[in-house]
């Protein structure tokens, strides 16, 4: 399959150009030329499939014409080595619990499934010449990342994150590994190291000099895989026997689901899932005090401006990349948008209240971003409805935040605790595009 850019829909460029080079030469963002629906079969047996063969038959509308079906399969099964269950929190509220995995986020789907193909392409060009992956983060993004590709022949990982905005867990998470991990403390907010990021790929002289590629969600390997765990949730969802028969826009869907947004990759391969056919017929985009896509929805004007710090900190993105890909999937229509996505927005101590209530109440205990999803699908769901939100981190990736809010201790898993043994591996940036250049020119 090919891909155009969300600035120019004459670009045609082929998966292994689009995951190697990550942003397109005009600054737009990669879009699949065609979204293949699923058959009906697909749907009416999906209750009876494992997560990772649903995963390969998502993955193959996506990516088949270009990989060998053994090859596909394997990189999907090695991906999806862990499961993400869909907990039930209220009679009709489900956690879609994503922190099973090796960092206890959700973004260890995605990072797995990219390291794994740019690991094959790698292979497979032969040239010996090494892959520099470049990615921001305002948390999890870096610990998935780097865990993902740590140890992965030919490939070097720089992660970049706002100095003190990360927590100390997540920070333990990619600045302990070593190895072929470099991790950037940069003295600003998320949104200038993601700028630092996209400015690199279009720098002539860093690019002559090295070869760069994304693991930001910006990059197609890394939000296209998201979508496997949308069509796993319905699949537990129709075999628990909840009413899930999505209806027209215009009538009352059944199934509903509920995503804390930060720079919409997330959400954006779910809406790629229901353009080929996923039976959930509407979506709600949690966010927390940076509400740019939620403003967006009630006035149809897109204004980005800088991120502020939250205890959800994953979600601080004031100017969230994969927007052009929501605007470009629906033509631009604020109106059709709107049919599909609905918003909600979250202050901090309204999120604290949330963690709270639900604990008091249900005895789950959420993490400040699936708090936002949890609140925003009680808030929103209509009579009759059933939701899903998702769980997108471990709470003990937030201890302190947490325990401080809730009065527990969360326990920390064994795998976690490992990362904080390690001792803090980081080089300190200046808020500046040209140091960031130099750093990397004389790698």
């Amino acid at each position: 399959m090919q891909y155009y850019s969300t600035n120019n829909k004459e670009t045609r460029e082929s998966l292994e150009t689009a995951v190697v080079k990550g942003l397109a030469a005009d600054r737009g963002l990669y879009m699949p030329t065609d979204i293949r629906p699923l058959p009906q079969e697909f749907f009416d047996n999906i209750q009876d499939m494992s997560f990772q063969e649903i995963a390969y038959r998502v993955a193959d509308r996506f990516f088949g014409e270009d990989i060998p079906a053994d090859d596909l399969r394997q990189i999907v099964y090695d991906t999806l080595s862990f499961d993400i269950p869909a907990v039930q929190v209220t009679d009709n509220i489900y956690s879609l619990e994503l922190f099973h995995g090796p960092t206890l986020a959700f973004k260890d789907v995605g990072a797995r499934f990219m390291a794994r193909l740019l690991g094959y392409f790698n292979k497979k060009q032969g040239n010996g010449r090494l892959v520099n992956v470049l990615v921001a983060t305002s948390g999890d993004t870096g610990s998935a990342v780097a865990n993902g590709f740590l140890g992965v022949e030919g490939i070097h990982v720089y992660v970049l994150y706002p100095k003190g905005k990360v927590s100390p867990i997540q920070e333990c998470q990619f600045t302990t590994l070593g190895q072929n991990i470099t991790a950037i403390e940069v003295d600003g907010v998320f949104d200038d190291c993601q700028a630092m990021v996209k400015s690199a790929f279009m720098d002539e002289q860093l690019n002559a000099h090295m070869k760069l590629t994304s693991a930001n969600s910006i990059n197609v390997a890394r939000f296209l895989p998201q979508s496997f765990y949308y069509f796993w949730a319905y699949a537990q969802m129709k075999k628990m026997g909840l009413p899930v028969n999505a209806t027209p826009c215009s009538k009352r869907p059944r199934l509903v689901a509920c995503v804390p947004s930060g720079n919409f990759g997330n959400i954006c391969s779910a809406l790629f899932g229901r353009k080929m056919g996923l039976p959930i017929d509407r979506f709600i985009a949690a966010n927390n005090a940076n509400d740019i896509f939620y403003q967006y929805l009630l006035t149809g004007q897109y204004n980005p401006r800088p991120s502020t710090a939250t205890i959800a900190n994953a979600m601080d993105v004031g100017d969230p990349s994969n927007f052009a890909r929501i605007l470009d999937l629906y033509a631009y229509s604020h109106e059709d948008i709107c049919c599909h996505i609905a918003g909600a927005t979250y202050t901090d101590q309204q999120i604290a209240d949330i963690m709270r209530q639900c604990l008091s109440e249900t005895g789950y205990q959420l993490d400040p971003h699936g708090a936002c999803g949890y609140q925003a699908l009680k808030d929103g769901l209509a009579e009759g409805e059933v939701g899903f939100f998702l769980e997108t981190a471990h709470p003990a990736k937030f201890k302190q935040v947490v325990d401080d809010i809730c009065g527990t201790d969360v326990a920390i898993p064994a795998r976690l605790a490992a990362f904080m043994q390690g001792e803090k591996q980081s080089v300190e940036m200046p808020n500046d595009f040209q140091a960031f250049k130099q750093f990397l020119l004389a790698q």
